[in-house]
């Protein structure tokens, strides 16, 4: 029986803006962009549970606490080896399977989950990928096996926060499905992610606008309130391009299922 976790990577730090997962995304509220995430993850029916993995650290005790206090469970491990970490989530769960998202990416497309889980378990594949949408609404979901493997046989640079990168260097030794986003969603104008203080004006634009349907908010909807709102598009813009020249996959360019 397959069993499928969200594991989500947390620690504080961060130069231009820190601690992003605790941030709030709903100042009025006392929301934090980490509780967001939970209650996105809590209604995906397909994830069994979630697990923290929390840096070592006594500037990561937050997140320690946050846990304990909503009974999540957490693991803690080494700073800049988040793919054990990842490893490590699954593990303290009994997973079989690893949903990643990053803790400071609000707005998951969520829509795909399901059609993905179930076709990743019936065509046996090792890493499931949603690429070429807005920087942060992306998912994947990955065999905790292949987690292993690649942490085994890759180097240092694989050990890190770039926890997929020797699945995505070595095709060959993979069974990897590409999902084909929606037509209009492979935006590289646009970010979904937290990692300047104008992100978080963005990502709470958003929120505030579609409050009233969170936590499930449906990135379609959110692409076309920033379309409408070129001022907050003006706010990020100088991030987007170093923003995605520093993503792999988009230079790989792969060649996505239907």
């Amino acid at each position: 029986m397959r069993k499928l976790v969200a594991a989500l990577a947390c620690r504080n730090g961060g130069s231009r803006l820190y601690g992003k997962p605790l941030q709030n995304i709903d100042v009025a509220a006392n929301l934090t962009v980490l509780e967001h995430i939970l209650a996105v993850l809590g209604r995906l029916p397909q994830i069994s549970d979630i697990v923290l993995g929390i840096s070592v650290g006594d500037s990561n005790l937050d997140y320690v606490e946050f846990a304990q206090n909503r009974e999540i469970k957490y693991i803690i491990g080494d700073e800049k080896d988040v793919l054990q970490r990842l490893i490590q989530c699954g593990e303290a769960a009994q997973a079989t399977d690893i949903f990643r998202v990053t803790t400071e990416s609000p707005f998951c497309f969520f829509e795909p989950v399901e059609e993905a889980w179930k076709t990743h378990v019936s065509e046996n594949t090792d890493a499931t990928f949603m690429d070429n949408v807005p920087d942060g609404s992306g998912f994947e979901i990955l065999k905790l096996s292949a987690l292993r493997k690649s942490h085994a046989q890759g180097t240092s640079k694989h050990r890190s926060e770039l926890c997929t990168l020797y699945i995505r260097e070595n095709p060959d030794q993979f069974r990897i499905r590409h999902l084909a986003p929606p037509p209009g969603f492979d935006r590289k104008d646009m970010r979904l992610t937290i990692d300047n203080p104008e992100d978080l004006i963005v990502c709470r634009a958003v929120y505030a606008h579609f409050k009233d349907r969170a936590p499930l908010i449906p990135v379609a909807e959110i692409i076309r309130f920033l379309d409408s709102r070129k001022d907050l598009l003006t706010l990020t813009a100088p991030y987007c391009e170093a923003g995605y020249a520093t993503m792999y996959v988009r230079k790989q360019n792969p060649t996505p299922a239907p």
